[in-house]
This record gives structure tokens, sequence and C-alpha cells, in this order.
């Protein structure tokens, strides 16, 4: 009973460790550099499916299959920018982590700042309404319920 139980852990340490070997993806690059252009270029794209994360970082299956498809256009001597195009051209510009400015962007690229100078402008306009109001300030709060130090604890 007690050997069966040490091989079926055995059997189990095993397999843990034939799928956690199956996790890295080795791809046969010429050198060091094309290794260094395919990671940075796999973190400029985007996963489609996990969406926050970049094509290096993702464990999806669509990743895998993109990180190659990458790896096969640059041994096919394509540049970043025609691997980029394809991708965006096949995908629509989401994969790109830094989509172009277009019609279609604009409120991507410019929204945020539209919205935080809205909010801008309604606090300049909410302090300069009080101050043109001369709104006192209520000294009946003060006044009630506090000792002469103006302390309420």
């Amino acid at each position: 009973m007690r050997a069966l139980r040490l091989i079926v852990c055995a059997a189990l340490l095993l397999i843990c460790g034939t799928l956690a070997a199956q996790a890295i993806d080795p791809l046969p690059f010429k050198d060091h550099a094309e290794e260094v252009r395919f990671q940075k270029l796999t973190a400029q794209l985007r996963c489609l499916v996990c969406q926050n994360e970049n094509l290096a970082d993702s464990n999806a299956d669509l990743a895998r299959d993109l990180r190659h498809e990458v790896f096969e256009q640059m041994q096919a001597g394509k540049s970043d920018a025609q691997i980029k195009q394809y991708l965006a051209d096949r995908y629509s510009d989401f994969v790109l982590y830094d989509p172009p400015v277009k019609a279609g962007t604009l409120l991507l690229w410019f929204g945020p700042l539209a919205i935080l100078l809205a909010g801008a402008g309604v606090v300049v306009f909410t302090v300069r309404k009080r101050s043109r109001a001369g709104t006192p300030i209520d000294n009946t709060v003060l006044d009630s319920g506090t000792n002469d130090q103006g302390e309420d604890w």
C-alpha cells in the first residue's frame, strides 16, 4: 500500500514537471540580437485574450500562436513595422499597445485630457463664483457647543 502511494506521488511529480516544461516556449533564434528584437516587438503587442498583458508575458494559447506568427515573419525578413501592420490589419489597432492617432482613436488619445480640463474648468468656475459672492463663513457652527478655545473635544 505504501509503495503504491509512493509510485503515484512520483508519477504526479513527473507529470507536473512536464507541464511546467511545456510552459516555456523556446524558439530557435539565430543570435542574441534577434531574440532581443523579438522580445521588444512582442512587448509592444497586446494579447487579444488577456487584453491587459502583452504577447511576451501572456500564457494564452492565442498569444503563443501570435508569438510563433511574429517569429515566422521575422524569419521571413519582415521589419517590425511590417509585422505590426500585418497584425493590425488582421486584428485591428487593438493589438497595438500604442495605436496610431487617427479619426477612430482621437477619443482614446485625447479623451482623458479633455475630462481633466473639464474638471479643472468646473473647479475654477466654482471657486470664482464663491469668491465673487463673498459667502461668509457660517459662525453658528463654531459658536454652538464648543469651549472657549474653539475645540470640540
